[in-house]
Formats: C-alpha cells, structure tokens, sequence
C-alpha cells in the first residue's frame, strides 16, 4: 500500500512547518526526492487563505490545487482556479455575528471570501498567522462589506469569551456550521459541509487518486478527517489526541522533521517504522 502512494496532502502549522514557520532545508530536500522518484504530488491542506499559502507553494515549486480555510476552498494556483467553494450565507453569518456580539460585545470580527480579509477592526493581540503578515483588505463596520457569502468567519478575543460563543452557536445552529478552534483566541467558522477530508476527496478525483494511493500528514482536530479517509494517516508527535487516535502511524516532532522523515520512511524506503 505504502508504494502505491501518489498523493501527499500535508497540513502547514504543526506540521510542514517548524516552530519558526519554515520549510527546512532537509524537508524541501525529501519532498523534491519523492516526487522526483515516485512521482508523488504535494498536496497543501490548510486552515490559511491562498496569500498565506503561497510563499511554501512557490518554496516547494509545486504545481497541484491548494486545500484552504479547512477545506472551504480548494484553488489552483498555476490555473488560477477555483476547483471547490463551500461558503456560509451573508443571512447565516449576520445572525452568527448578532449572537456573538450579543454575548461578547467587544469581540473582533473577521471574514474571508475567496482570498480577501474584511474585518471590524484590527488588534495585534489577537491577531492570526495571517493577519502578521497581510493588512486587511476592509476595515470597517461589519455591515458595510457582510453582504454576501462568505468563505470564512472568525471571530477573536478572550478564550473563556469565544468558548461561551461557541457552544451557544452549536445550540442554536448545530447543523449549520462547522467550528474549528485550533488556537484559544480564535474561532473559525465554516459551512456545515467543510472538512479537509471532503476537500481532499474532490483534489484526488480531479487528480485521478484512489483513496488507497493518498497519504495526509496533520497534527490537529481539524486534521482528523483526511487522516482517517487517507491510505495512509500520519499525525506528528506534537499531535493533538484525536489526530494521533486516527492517525495509522506517528512520526516525528513538527521541529525534527517529522512530516519529511515519514515520507521518506514510508515512501522512500518503504517501511512504516
């Protein structure tokens, strides 16, 4: 099974990327080796928008669709497009943002759609990976620019706040929306539908992949699906608990390598441990 991989689909933060949010030198190396050698392609599965992607996409030379905001975007850079676009309703997210601020007035307010970020407001410290490196497309009331679907809410602040937040909108909306909180000062919210296992599917049947020919590697909750559907689920030694119970194997430390060091164990030298 390992030798029939052709397909890698690998998360960023916790995974492909050290503490420092590198791609080191060894992991660009045995990426470019396996799909040199067994013409394996690299799959990007993320939380991040495309900008956020971009710089390791062009690090890494690829050439493949990118798996976004969990799964509510997959997009092809060299094409430039949009291969699968899972949005929340404008109606759906003004309700989500009334009963947010309802609970928690000071709560900051962000959306993406496709790749541009509207916000309320902006404050460094509850600021995203993202928001570090890219200034907002829009700043202003969340009524002048929520007009119409998104592909993404977030909602920041206080982790005891947003924990409030959140299980009052699994209450009221519970088959509405999909909530990922991968970091205390932020929630994530999609449509019900995504998932990067989803996501994953349509990127391997528009590439021609059986489900047995992928590999995923991931470290997170929001990682659990596509390393359960994958061939071959990898989670890294810094996993959360329910990646590493749904994982098939576990590799190293996000700062050890541990995402190269399992391609090149499984795929290269075609043992698992």
């Amino acid at each position: 099974m390992q030798s029939g991989i052709h397909l890698v689909a690998i998360d960023l933060d916790g995974t492909l990327l050290n503490s420092s949010k590198e791609i080191t030198e060894t992991t660009r190396a045995v990426l470019r080796q396996v799909r040199a050698e067994r013409n394996v392609h690299i799959v990007l599965a993320t939380a991040r928008p495309p900008r956020s992607v971009t710089p390791f996409y062009r690090q890494l030379d690829l050439d493949t669709p990118m798996i976004n905001y969990n799964g509510a975007l997959v997009y092809c850079p060299v094409s430039r497009r949009v291969l699968m676009h899972r949005p929340v309703s404008a109606k759906l997210a003004r309700g989500l943002v009334v009963l947010a601020r309802q609970m928690y007035p000071e709560v900051l307010v962000s959306a993406e759609v496709l790749d541009r970020w509207y916000t309320d407001r902006y404050d460094p410290a509850y600021a995203t990976e993202t928001a570090r490196l890219f200034v907002p497309d829009k700043v202003g009331p969340v009524e002048q620019w929520l007009t119409g679907p998104i592909t993404k809410l977030l909602l920041l602040g206080q982790p005891k706040r947003l924990l409030e937040v959140a299980g009052r909108i699994h209450r009221e909306y519970p088959h509405q929306v999909t909530i990922i909180k991968t970091e205390d000062t932020l929630l994530q919210i999609t449509h019900a539908t995504v998932d990067k296992e989803k996501a994953l599917r349509a990127v391997a049947a528009e590439m021609g992949v059986q489900q047995q020919q992928v590999m995923a590697i991931g470290d997170n909750a929001n990682d659990v699906g596509m390393l359960r559907w994958a061939g071959v689920g990898v989670a890294m030694a810094n996993a959360h608990p329910d990646a590493l119970l749904a994982a098939d194997y576990v590799t190293d430390h996000h700062d050890a390598d541990g995402a190269a060091n399992a391609i090149h164990r499984i795929l290269i030298e075609g043992r698992a441990s």
